[in-house]
């Protein structure tokens, strides 16, 4: 187990949250950033795609560079690379601007797509910039998934290679002092017990460290399905086939129907446990579950029944 991935996710003041999509990461980070708030801390939670899906989880409008309060202690935004290169060149380089900087920014566009993590580093410098500064207690990042969070979190590394002297190269040196200090930073993946899903986990776990020099520190299994049966039970669903014809006859056909989709939902549960076992058997990782939630509410709704399941495990 990587050093100091000890106690709990919330004990860290820059928590990236990611996963492979559709495994609920965002719903995931809005849960643990409502759930720091509750606890007293001022909370950051900053969706780094802009894709608007914070907000939905929110049930608010649009985000902005510019935090927004959504409830006591929890402020959200939404990260805008022009924004952060002008926020990047008042704070270090001193440059005062005034509307928009199209035609700088048009520029760094061109700049950042003929060098690799240009464009990263704005956004990751303003994450540990709200960090170094203290301004929250803690920030929670709906990070990019983990097909690409490793470009993104690894992108003061990429420029401090390319950078040996200069202004650029400093920037490197401190932020990389925030991402590589495990009790200030730490990953958390969400994942789903589905083969997909967990191999993709651990493949993050293995690369992430030695890419990035950021640890992951935490596995969050969300939708993991509860028991329905006990043993005694399951040895008597296993054999019950004979018996379907009599419970038809004793309770309908409906009866039969539910017990035939009690032992589907618990062959999905023994699959999935499965999985989580592989994912325990190639990690060292704590694992916080969170159980299907069997409701077709969206939103806050969704975030705050996950807040919930998270509380009494995340320590």
């Amino acid at each position: 187990m990587p050093s100091g991935v000890d106690g709990s996710i919330l004990d860290r003041r820059l928590v990236f949250v990611t996963g492979k999509g559709g495994v609920g990461k965002t719903s995931t980070a809005a849960a643990l950033a409502h759930l720091a708030a509750q606890r007293g801390k001022k909370t950051l939670v900053c969706e780094m795609d802009a894709k608007g899906s914070l907000a939905d989880a929110f049930d608010v409008g649009p985000l902005a560079f510019e935090p927004r309060k959504l409830e006591p202690n929890l402020f959200a935004m939404a990260m805008n690379t022009e924004d952060a290169l002008k926020e990047y060149l008042r704070l270090f380089a001193k440059v005062p601007f005034i509307g928009r900087i199209g035609p700088l920014a048009r520029t760094f566009d061109f700049l950042a797509d003929a060098a690799p993590g240009v464009r990263e580093i704005l956004v990751i410098g303003k994450l540990c910039y709200a960090v170094r500064e203290q301004h929250y207690d803690i920030g929670i990042v709906d990070a990019e998934a983990t097909g690409h969070i490793i470009s993104q979190i690894g992108a003061p590394m990429t420029i401090r290679e390319m950078a040996q002297v200069g202004m650029v190269r400093d920037q490197t040196d401190w932020m990389l002092e925030v991402l590589h200090d495990t009790s200030i930073t730490g990953v958390a993946i969400v994942t789903t017990p589905e083969e997909m899903p967990v191999t993709e986990s651990l493949a993050l776990i293995e690369r992430i460290e030695d890419e990035t020099g950021v640890v992951a520190t935490t596995l969050i299994a969300n939708r993991v399905l509860p028991d329905v049966f006990n043993k005694r039970q399951r040895q008597v669903a296993d054999r019950i086939d004979e018996a379907l014809p009599l419970i038809t006859d004793a309770v309908g056909r409906a009866g039969s129907t539910v017990l035939e989709a009690s032992r589907i939902t618990d062959a999905r549960r023994r699959i999935g446990r499965g999985h989580l076992d592989r994912l325990r058997a190639e990690s060292d990782l704590p694992i916080l579950t969170v159980p299907e939630l069997f409701t077709r509410a969206t939103g806050r709704r969704v975030v705050t029944l996950v807040a919930e399941a998270l509380e009494p495990v995340v320590g």
